[in-house]
């Protein structure tokens, strides 16, 4: 009985793109997978897997060896060498990803399906929605196809509508352009000035664009798209996307139940951990201002010693992750006038600092991990998005939620204003309201990740569905 058992475990093979906020959900998505009793094979191409080897001093390890789940972990060469920077020439390597990364995860996927384990029922793809070949590699080899995004359901839903937009003359939509969107199914309203910046027309000569309508054509024939949100947070919009395909709100994703004990995210970060603990003993309750909102390749020089002396002005005690390294270039003495007022480090475990009870707010770049980390904690947030999905996500903690400030109100960024608009979120007084409903999204993360909660209930109907679909293809 054991044996047969054994020959019918399905088999995922699962890729993310290399972006630390895209590896963190993939990460436990696959923990999350494999404890539901399928087996698993974790790809990073070796960019990734070098780098995250060398942050955390491992240099031979399999990633996934202390969950005790059966995941099988493999890397793949993106045709680049390692030493070449992804980041700063970002447009020059997605150009490549979108052009010839899906040839070598082809061969990758054709080995698998050619070495044929007994152990291996049937084989399945867990990929990023962001990658436009998906479907094609499963059609080739007879594979059921499953999408999963990382970010909001709103921006999903914008982006899978991307057509509507084009016929509305909305995509690409001008720049200064403010109108009112009210024709996307599961949207009531929403206005031009939040669409993310690769719709308008300023992006158009970029490859984001084209990554996106490749991609969301793809998608639209996935067997079934995962989201790392959570239904009670996005409900019409979940709702309306469910009617064309099957979607399934299984977030957030980091939290689910059961993971505790198996979860290494630690050891998939690109970056080396700092610990603040100590530092942090050293401060007042709800002093303390946590500061993350990307790297320096993402700001000027101008806007960064802007924000810092803003925050310097506000009297506020802060860490500050500067993700990538501090160059002095940009710092230009600011170490020396911060005194023990604040903490300015590489990379932290994120989770760790917000839930602190000496973080009292966190001015973010408006990721969608942080933002979920940030609620999970219960931590009003001051933003300051910079691209891709996060002016989108900031309408969602500002204006939808009402979980969050703006770092500037449609002035350019300047340290009176920094200064000030911390201060309100850091002053208990002043911003109780957001306090208040940043308590209710913490209850309502929580709770749809306990047994029989939304997304507890909805990963279990996934798995089922999933099973069905593998079953009636065998």
């Amino acid at each position: 009985m054991a044996s047969e058992k054994m020959q019918k475990r399905p088999h995922a093979i699962m890729i993310s793109l290399h972006y630390q906020g895209h590896i963190t959900p993939f990460v436990n998505l696959a923990l999350k997978i494999a404890s539901k009793g399928f087996s698993v094979t974790f790809v990073h191409n070796e960019f990734v897997h070098h780098t995250i080897s060398k942050s955390h001093n491992i240099h031979q390890f399999n990633l996934f060896s202390e969950s005790g789940l059966d995941i099988r972990y493999a890397t793949i060469s993106d045709g680049f060498p390692v030493e070449f920077d992804r980041f700063r020439h970002g447009e020059v390597y997605i150009e490549s990803i979108l052009r010839d990364f899906s040839i070598r995860f082809d061969e990758f996927v054709g080995k698998i399906i050619e070495s044929n384990p007994t152990s291996l029922q049937a084989t399945f793809l867990v990929t990023d929605t962001l990658y436009s070949w998906p479907e094609t590699i499963a059609n080739k080899y007879g594979l059921v196809n499953v999408s999963f995004w990382t970010q909001p359901a709103l921006v999903f839903s914008l982006d899978y509508h991307f057509e509507l937009l084009r016929e509305n003359g909305h995509f690409p939509c001008k720049d200064n352009m403010e109108e009112e969107i009210n024709y996307i199914p599961g949207i009531e309203s929403f206005n031009t000035r939040d669409l993310m910046p690769y719709l308008k027309e300023a992006e158009m000569d970029k490859v984001s664009p084209k990554i996106i309508i490749n991609s969301f054509r793809g998608v639209k024939k996935a067997d079934f798209i995962l989201h790392n949100t959570v239904y009670e947070l996005e409900p019409t919009t979940l709702s309306a996307l469910n009617k064309n395909q099957p979607n399934y709100a299984i977030g957030p994703i980091s939290f689910s139940q059961n993971l505790a004990k198996t979860n290494p995210i630690r050891s998939h970060s690109f970056w080396p951990d700092s610990d603040c603990t100590e530092w942090l003993a050293s401060k007042p309750p709800g002093s303390v201002l946590y500061v993350s909102f990307g790297s320096l390749v993402e700001v000027s020089k101008q806007v960064f010693q802007e924000i810092a002396l803003g925050i310097l002005l506000s009297e506020v005690h802060f860490i500050w992750v500067v993700r990538g390294g501090v160059t002095d270039a940009f710092l230009d003495g600011f170490e020396d006038e911060i005194k023990d007022k604040g903490l300015i480090i590489p990379w932290c475990n994120q989770i760790q600092v917000l839930s602190n009870p000496c973080v009292g707010g966190f001015l973010t770049h408006c990721g969608w991990n942080s933002i979920q980390e940030s609620m999970w904690c219960e931590v009003p947030m001051i933003c300051y998005p910079l691209a891709y999905d996060q002016p989108t996500n900031r309408k969602l903690v500002v204006d939808v939620w009402k979980i969050g400030i703006n770092l500037s109100d449609g002035v350019p960024i300047n340290r009176a204003c920094v200064a000030q608009n911390v201060r309100k979120l850091m002053n208990a007084s002043t911003s109780e309201g957001l306090r208040m409903e940043a308590r209710k999204m913490k209850d309502i993360l929580r709770d749809a990740n306990k047994n029989g909660g939304s997304s507890d209930l909805n990963f279990d109907q996934f798995v089922k569905d999933l099973k069905a679909k593998l079953h009636a293809m065998d």
